[in-house]
């Protein structure tokens, strides 16, 4: 019989990656009024005051003593900028990047960016990083990027020091080095910047760089957690989840879980979905596992899609409906799920949700049998095996029987007995035949098993069995 793997939900502990995030800074300096109020403040800007005309610009961006207006904000820091003053050069660099008061010109916002840079203003040096990164208003140029974070890094810039961690750890613009990047999110980390602490947990609990260590990881994604970045939420959702660093803690879990989950962060909603579909730290309760699992794939996460094709496929949490089943399927499948590749292929071959096409079948079947996926493999070798979808080819069908039952799948260790039992699709061979029907029988729940494994046994003489039963043994302890 086919495989269909829909029977239950997979547990899979996020891959914790390095997310390179940078936004560009807008001071956020307090307007400093003169000691005769706005009208003055007013005045000496007007009397051509550097200073004056920043804070004029400042007074009317925040809208502090004045209505607020971005526009006009942006033509007393021109003022200001032409003079020299650095935060003006770079709050008008910035107001141009963002088209905040002004029409969107990312090549002026980087002039007037590098004209604060070079006056040594980190945030201009920082944002100015930014932009060489992500190619915008100059030519991408990572070096450089690398070149603008080390002198914002350089002067205590928390943000700048992170990115440069970054950097180093990605080998972009600069060699490889994951001790020199842990070494800059230390520096980063240490003065409360929170992607630094999650940055620098991944660097623990990878052992990137550095010994090893899930407790202290751990550590440093709460302090980054207790900020509230959603990504050391999860990571420490799945700590407690796991109990890498910490106490099994399901409750805990799904705490710090929801915490992300309600910043919109997929991988949490994934695993809350986890939690309810388990009654893991929470009451069990499948419709609310499939309304956190429909809100991550909403935002594309894999595991969600495919979970909630499941949910569909069984009528779990939700009311039974294949064609929506196939509809996330095909969603995970084309993100290169092998799973769902397996289960749409199901879907195909026999019309559920879906309208037959025993062909489409195969091209699924082949898709996630290419990944390594052992229940396609199997369902693909039945394929060729039958004729069914293309043209029929036993030899074809014995490769991908081999290919899946070395990876212990007992429908296709049997298979491939009875192929080396009747010689067709590979030579006739009563010891393989034997020897893959006894694994396919030592697992197997199909009745058929025992008795195919015994007939054939039945040709060989008893030492013979004795020899092939050992080397099964041998076979599946190397298996484990």
């Amino acid at each position: 019989m086919l495989h269909l793997y829909s029977c239950s939900l997979r547990w899979i502990l996020p891959v914790l990656l390095l997310h390179f995030t940078a936004t560009l800074l807008l001071a956020q300096d307090a307007t400093k009024p003169a000691a005769g109020g706005t009208a003055e403040l007013i005045k000496q800007a007007e009397n051509g005051d550097a200073e004056a005309q920043y804070s004029l610009g400042n007074a009317y961006r925040f809208g502090k003593g004045i209505a607020k207006d971005d526009a006009v904000a942006a033509r007393w820091y021109r003022k200001a900028a032409e003079q020299g003053h650095a935060k003006a050069q770079s709050t008008l660099g910035a107001m141009y990047v963002m088209g905040v008061g002004l029409p969107t010109d990312a090549a002026e916002g980087a002039r007037w960016l590098r004209k604060a840079a070079e006056q040594g203003l980190v945030e201009s040096q920082y944002n100015l990083g930014v932009m060489y990164h992500d190619g915008q208003g100059v030519p991408k140029d990572d070096a450089e990027a690398v070149r603008w974070y080390r002198k914002a890094a350089d002067q205590g810039f928390a943000n700048a020091q992170s990115l440069l961690g970054v950097m180093y750890s990605l080998g972009l613009g600069i060699p490889k080095d994951e001790a020199e990047a842990n070494r800059w999110y230390r520096k980063a980390a240490e003065q409360g910047n929170a992607e630094a602490q999650n940055y620098l947990g991944n660097a623990y609990r990878l052992g990137k760089g550095i010994e090893k260590d899930d407790v202290e990881a751990a550590r440093w994604y709460r302090k980054a957690a207790d900020q509230g970045l959603a990504a050391a939420q999860t990571t420490l959702g799945n700590a407690y989840l796991y109990g890498q660093g910490v106490p099994v803690d399901f409750a805990e879990s799904v705490r710090w879980f929801l915490k992300a989950a309600a910043q919109g962060d997929p991988s949490a909603q994934s695993s809350l979905g986890n939690a309810y579909h388990a009654g893991e730290g929470v009451t069990k309760n499948d419709v609310e596992a499939a309304r956190w699992y429909r809100q991550a794939a909403e935002q594309g996460d894999v595991k969600s899609q495919f979970n909630l094709g499941v949910a569909y496929l069984d009528g779990v949490g939700v009311a039974k409906d294949e064609g929506e089943a196939a509809r996330w399927f095909r969603k995970a499948a084309d993100q290169g799920d092998a799973q769902a590749q397996s289960n749409l292929g199901n879907a195909y071959q026999y019309g559920k949700g879906v309208a037959k096409d025993e062909a489409e079948a195969v091209r699924w079947y082949l898709k996630s049998a290419e990944r390594g996926f052992a229940f396609a493999q199997y369902n693909l070798g039945l394929m060729y095996d039958q004729g069914t979808g293309v043209v029929k080819q036993p030899s074809e069908a014995v490769r991908w029987y081999r290919k899946a039952a070395d990876q212990g799948d007992a429908d296709a260790q049997h298979n491939l007995g009875v192929a080396y039992f009747t010689g067709e699709g590979v030579a006739a061979d009563l010891d393989e035949a034997y020897f893959w029907l006894y694994l396919s029988a030592s697992t197997s729940d199909d009745e058929r098993a025992k008795p195919a494994r015994d007939a054939v046994g039945l040709k060989l003489t008893p030492a013979k069995r004795l020899e092939i039963q050992e080397r099964c043994r041998k076979w599946q302890k190397s298996a484990k």
